[in-house]
């Protein structure tokens, strides 16, 4: 394939990851067995949020991996890697101090993950 197309596939599938992150209120990346993965998870469904879930180590996962960075700002992106209202919110780490200060209920309803 040439340079040229390589790039320019490369840039068609940034966009329509961003146009789907844009497009749900809350999407996580996650590895299966990942035990932070299942914390966020089970944090969100316990809220009664309904995230997007997309693993990564099926088919695809490291050039995935790889835009995730892109659209992320993140040289180095650890699972899971949580979108919330499209834009990019961080990890575990995120999820877990917006909890525990009391700013992720707001947070998720502003987005529309939340109706309560």
């Amino acid at each position: 394939m040439h340079t040229t197309n390589v790039v320019s596939a490369a840039a068609a599938y940034e966009r329509v990851l961003r146009v789907f992150v844009s497009g749900k209120a809350v999407v996580l990346f996650t590895i299966d067995g990942c035990s932070m993965c299942h914390v966020v998870k089970q944090l969100l469904f316990g809220l009664g949020v309904a995230p997007t879930i997309l693993e990564l180590d099926g088919g695809g996962g490291g050039q995935l991996h790889s835009l995730l960075c892109r659209i992320s700002g993140q040289r180095q992106l650890v699972v899971p890697a949580v979108f919330v209202g499209g834009r990019f919110f961080g990890g575990v780490e995120s999820v877990m101090a917006c909890h525990i200060n009391g700013t992720l209920v707001p947070l998720l309803k502003d987005v529309g993950a939340l109706w309560l």
